[in-house]
């Protein structure tokens, strides 16, 4: 009878302890988020640590490789689309996050921080939204390319004095597909195909990543790039030899690379997906993103008060473009890249 109780006993104890476990489980995944993030992890970070702290939601986040950088993570969104793992997408790019929301991937998201969002920046079914902007621009080895002789526009490049002196990153991953796509949306197809061609019979050189690029011209191997505006300030801040100008294409402008943030459509909490949404939106990381060493501008600096402490990362003459027609672009003009540039 002894024994029996206490068989008895030790039963209802472990039933009460796998009860206890799996309401500390409910109640855990009742205050976390799911974030698959593109944006740099040393700048993410501090951002997301800040939500955490406000909002008292743990935060899982997935990030991307610097290879493949954004696909990565994109093509994890389709493949789990049955069942969903990530509840937003932070992207360092605007282009495959428009292609996700043609696919049906993304929800609608609405709220008090989002009315009146510039048109420009916004999906117009509400399922993405863009902030914080990086510009594409051309850097340069300041010990082997004058200020005066730096290249300031994509035509530039193409001039025979800068055969065998360019590298740029794989257009398949990360924004330089992007930029090579608007080369369809602003010059038209076969133009874009004979910039490609003339980039590749100047001896152009592809490698995995911005970052790699610019490294490569601080160390002499090549005097100039294509990359992003906070890559070369990351070289700077290394100490590195490398300055940028601002890449205008089609005498218009500098193209814009924005963040963009989306709650992934059966997201699986969706309410905190909505308070990480808030936050993101709300102003505080896009402040954050331009203190931070990425240095992104905001697409409304005059939201923010004391913007004059960092008008020397202000983005001039930003290229008025059409994303949603650089994104319908970005397929062909990725296959066509991989034709003539590899």
């Amino acid at each position: 009878m002894v024994l029996l109780r206490r068989v008895v006993l030790t039963t209802v104890l472990a039933v009460c302890a796998v009860s206890l476990c799996a309401c500390r489980k409910q109640s855990d995944a009742a205050k976390e988020v799911v974030l698959y993030c593109s944006v740099d992890q040393a700048v993410a970070e501090p951002i997301i640590a800040q939500f955490e702290k406000q909002a008292g939601i743990k935060v899982r986040t997935r990030f991307d490789t610097e290879a493949s950088k954004t696909v990565g993570l994109v093509q994890k969104i389709r493949a789990e689309k049955e069942n969903p793992v990530a509840d937003v997408f932070w992207s360092s790019e605007i282009f495959y996050t428009i292609r996700l929301a043609s696919e049906g991937l993304l929800a609608p998201y609405e709220s008090s921080v989002t009315a009146g969002w510039p048109a420009t920046f916004v999906d117009p079914d509400k399922q993405w939204y863009a902030f914080g902007l990086r510009g594409r621009v051309i850097a340069y080895n300041t010990q082997k390319v004058t200020d005066t002789d730096a290249p300031t526009c994509l035509e530039d490049i193409l001039k025979s004095e800068w055969k065998g002196r360019v590298v740029m990153a794989r257009p398949q991953f990360g924004t330089t597909g992007g930029d090579v796509a608007s080369w369809f949306t602003l010059y038209g197809p076969e133009k874009a195909e004979a910039m490609m061609q003339g980039l590749k019979d100047n001896g152009v050189r592809i490698v995995d990543g911005n970052s790699t690029a610019v490294r490569m011209v601080s160390t002499g191997q090549v005097d100039v790039c294509f990359t992003d505006t906070d890559d070369v300030y990351a070289g700077q801040r290394n100490g590195w030899p490398v300055k940028m100008t601002m890449l205008r294409r089609a005498g218009k402008g500098t193209l814009t690379i924005p963040n963009t943030a989306a709650v992934i459509k059966g997201a699986k909490h969706p309410e905190n997906a909505a308070v990480l949404m808030h936050f993101l939106l709300g102003g505080q990381a896009e402040m954050m993103l331009l203190q931070s060493d990425s240095h992104n501008w905001p697409v409304v600096p005059e939201k923010h008060s004391e913007m004059h402490l960092y008008k020397d990362y202000e983005i001039s003459e930003p290229l008025e473009v059409d994303y949603q027609s650089v994104a319908d672009n970005l397929e062909d003009a990725l296959k066509k890249a991989g034709e003539i540039l590899d």
